[in-house]
């Protein structure tokens, strides 16, 4: 069996919490299934990567695409922002000694990361993706991967995007091209 890492893009309350400018709606919905993926990984010796985002409270590293927003909207996800749109993670989400937390500067969790230098390094083989959101950072992580030589499974009901017509076209567009698309529960039953 091919060994595998779970990787948890941008679940913080940066990008769940309504408060945000940064809030994608329908990322608070996948918190219990990204949860229990989360424990089934704990459980079963699948490495956990969060890929998280973290801005300078001076805005230098906020995209230019994003930085009007975000610097009206509180600063979310960085140093001096309100808890309720820090980057902390849900409360029902557990983080052990053993998991990994790499920032990501932009949308792939492989851009200018050691991610694939961690990967490569534990012997992975399949990277899982969950988090949001689906057509940004779901999908350059995945492509990144793919082009990495890197087997994908997207879970399906731990993704979110702004629109369920937007989430559904990103993971047939991903499918198309060679990632796997499961339901958290269809993962973890193939698994065994």
């Amino acid at each position: 069996m091919k060994k595998s890492a779970l990787i948890m893009i941008d679940m913080q309350r940066g990008f769940i919490d309504p408060l945000s400018p940064l809030c994608i709606p329908s990322a608070a919905a996948t918190v219990p299934a990204c949860a229990d993926a989360l424990r089934h990984c704990h459980e079963n010796g699948i490495q956990v990567i969060y890929a998280v985002r973290h801005y300078r409270s001076d805005g230098s590293d906020v995209e230019k695409t994003r930085y009007k927003l975000w610097l009206e909207g509180g600063k979310p996800l960085s140093e001096t922002c309100d808890e309720r749109i820090s980057g902390a993670f849900p409360e029902q989400f557990e983080v052990l000694e053993q998991d990994r937390v790499i920032v990501k500067p932009r949308f792939s969790a492989f851009f200018a990361t050691e991610l694939d230098l961690v990967l490569r390094r534990l012997g992975v083989q399949t990277v899982i993706l969950a988090g949001t959101t689906t057509p940004n950072c779901i999908r350059t992580t995945c492509y990144d991967a793919l082009s990495l030589g890197y087997d994908v499974v997207i879970l399906s009901d731990c993704t979110s995007s702004v629109s369920d017509a937007v989430q559904e076209a990103n993971l047939a567009d991903m499918q198309r091209i060679g990632a796997k698309i499961l339901t958290s529960t269809e993962w973890k039953n193939e698994a065994r």
